[in-house]
This record gives structure tokens, C-alpha cells and sequence, in this order.
């Protein structure tokens, strides 16, 4: 089933200039959907609309199959439902402390104190900043602050979260604890949309990817199909994953083949070469 969909939509700013245009894109329940695309090219745009922040010019989004009703009480109901977490968590974490950031989201909703207090012990927990309560959240690391972010989702109880830019500004470690995360919390039912133009990370975690380049959709379909098609990505300024890429050039410059579609992974890329070196 398709939890979220749009139709052709179509986002003009005030001035006249196409930020999106003809847009298509579905997302599955319970899956990891990465959006790819160089900066400036829809992404961010593109997600706005999934909780109804912005609304198209023209077209449809639906959720559950429904086209978005964008009156108040609706609007809110959808937000319960699908919630962003933007890639600075400084836009984001705006309370003196911790936990009255994580509570905000369940306070406006008009939950009793003790279902909040729950929910905010709960989603801390989950993303691993258990007694961090009462600390500001700008003396926090930046991966430590989009745990944060990501915990004030939580504490809604959301189907669907997604994410712009979940690794910006982390290091390697700190990228690769967020994903884990991700990874976990979407083993557990909940369906994860990111956008990212990290092509390494993607292979490991998404099943579906879509390629977004001035406001259009150019390639959808899984990981391997959408890098298979090694013109299109080089055309929307990406590149192969480095495992692919090194597979590239030792096939092109040095003639030593490892087979195609080139390996996406250090696990895949392994197992071709242990394959060939037993031959």
C-alpha cells in the first residue's frame, strides 16, 4: 500500500520559478525510501508537502490513498501521522531543555501529563539520550542534537518519518549511528523516507530511490536499477557509490572485470572477488 503518494504536482515560488514540477512519487509502508539529488535540485521542496507545510501549485498528494485536506484539523491529524525532521536540528530544538523539546509536539496535542512525561522518557530511550533531560539542547553534539530531533518525531508515535539530510554535518561514525537507528526503527514497522546525496549509504539501507534533478524526477526503482544506469546519475551530478566506482575503473582502465552491474557494497564487491579468485 502506498502511504504516501503525489500526482504530478507542481510547486511554483511567488516570483514564478518552478521549484517542482510534474512530480510522481509513491512510497510503500514499512520501507526506506531515499530521494537523491544534488543541493538545489527539489529535495527539501519535495518534502514539505508530505505533512502539508507547503501545498501545490498543482496536482495531488494523498496519504493512505486520500487526497490531504489542508484545513487545520486535518492538517494536524496528518502531522501526527508524518513527521520531518529537518537536516539542521538548530531549526528544530528551540526549548531551554531536552525534554521540553521532545514534549512540545505531545503537549499540543492535548495528551495528559502522564502519557507526555511516557512518550518523552520512551522516544529518549529509543534514540539512546536517556539523561540528557535537562540539558540545553545547543550544549549537545550535532549528533547528539538530531537524536533529539529525532526522539520530539517519536514522541508523536508517527507512521512515517522523513528525513532531510539525516547524516549532514556528522562524521563518519555519528552518520552511521543515525542510520542504524533509522534502520532499526523501520524494523519495527515504521516507514522512513530520506533525502541525501550520500550515494554510500544509500545501497545499504533504501529499497526504493528516486533520482531528483531540477525539480524532476528523472529515475526511480531499487538500488541496483537506479545505479545500473550510470549516465542518468552522472547527468543529476552524482556519482557511483565508491565500491561501484572503483569496480568502473578497474574494468575500464585496467581490464581486470569483476562482472555487471558493477557491486553497490564492501559485502557484494567481497563476494565477486572471492568468487573470481576460487575460478
Amino acid at each position: 500500500m502506498n502511504v504516501i503518494e503525489t500526482q504530478d504536482i507542481v510547486y511554483e515560488y511567488p516570483d514564478g520559478t518552478k521549484a517542482l514540477e510534474n512530480v510522481n512519487f509513491k512510497v510503500d509502508e514499512g520501507k526506506i525510501v531515499a530521494l537523491l539529488g544534488p543541493n538545489g535540485a527539489g529535495k527539501s521542496t519535495l518534502f514539505l508537502h508530505f505533512n502539508g507545510i507547503l501545498k501545490p501549485s498543482s496536482g495531488k498528494i494523498l496519504f493512505n490513498g486520500s487526497p490531504v485536506d489542508y484545513n487545520k484539523k486535518n492538517l494536524m491529524k496528518l502531522r501526527q501521522n508524518v513527521g520531518i525532521v529537518f537536516q539542521n536540528p538548530d531549526d528544530q530544538l528551540f526549548a531551554p531543555t531536552v525534554m521540553e523539546d521532545v514534549a512540545f509536539g505531545p503537549m499540543n496535542i492535548g495528551l495528559s501529563k502522564e502519557e507526555i512525561e511516557k512518550r518523552v522518557k520512551d522516544s529518549l530511550k529509543r534514540v539512546g539520550m536517556e539523561g540528557f533531560e535537562k540539558k540545553p539542547p545547543h550544549h549537545l553534539s550535532g549528533g547528539q542534537k538530531k537524536r533529539v530531533a529525532i526522539a520530539g518525531i517519536l514522541a508523536m508515535d508517527p507512521k512515517i518519518m522523513v528525513l532531510d539530510e539525516p547524516t549532514s554535518g556528522l562524521d563518519p561514525k555519528g552518520a552511521s549511528q543515525i542510520m542504524r537507528l533509522l534502520y532499526e526503527l523501520n524494523e519495527d514497522g515504521m516507514t522512513i523516507i530520506i533525502s541525501t546525496h550520500d550515494v554510500d549509504l544509500v545501497p545499504l539501507y533504501a529499497s526504493t530511490v528516486y533520482i531528483i534533478s531540477h525539480g524532476n524526477i528523472i529515475k526511480e526503482g531499487n538500488p541496483r536499477t537506479v545505479f545500473g544506469d550510470v549516465e542518468t546519475i552522472r547527468k543529476a551530478n552524482l556519482r557511483l557509490p565508491r565500491i561501484a566506482h572503483l569496480m568502473e575503473i578497474l574494468n575500464k582502465e585496467d581490464h581486470v572485470s569483476f562482472g555487471k552491474p558493477y557491486p553497490l557494497t564492501i559485502g557484494e564487491a567481497r563476494r565477486r572477488i572471492r568468487e573470481q579468485a576460487e575460478d
